[in-house]
């Protein structure tokens, strides 16, 4: 299965437990890879054919900015279900990682992966 890669992508948004931590924007930092087949896109050279990747992006920084959700659990999934509406995406692994959520860790995150059904 090959792979699309979307590697650190940095998203400002609210999310926390505590409204101390919701009061402003935190980085939060995304890493997605979404298995596809790329046989047909890499012959015929077509987007019609590819995962947009850049559209992808777009839409996560939009899902994150928007959030309402208080854990990294209920946001990572919401972005894994939004990979998998995609026709091409067959499954995806989401990585989540709140950069200054523990003193003296560089991250704290979550990681799933998920198949469409």
């Amino acid at each position: 299965m090959d792979r699309i890669i979307l590697k650190d992508l940095l998203a400002r948004g609210r999310i926390g437990i505590s409204d101390k931590e919701r009061e402003r924007s935190q980085d939060i930092l995304i890493n997605i890879e979404m298995r596809t087949d790329i046989h047909q896109a890499g012959l015929s050279d077509s987007l019609l054919d590819c995962v947009d990747y850049s559209e992808i992006a777009k839409a996560i920084l939009s899902l994150v900015e928007n959030n309402t959700r208080k854990t990294l659990e209920a946001l990572t999934t919401d972005i894994a279900d939004y990979c998998l509406q995609h026709p091409l995406v067959r499954s995806v692994k989401v990585r989540v990682e709140k950069t200054a959520a523990v003193r003296f860790a560089k991250s704290a995150g979550v990681e799933i992966e998920r198949d469409k059904i």
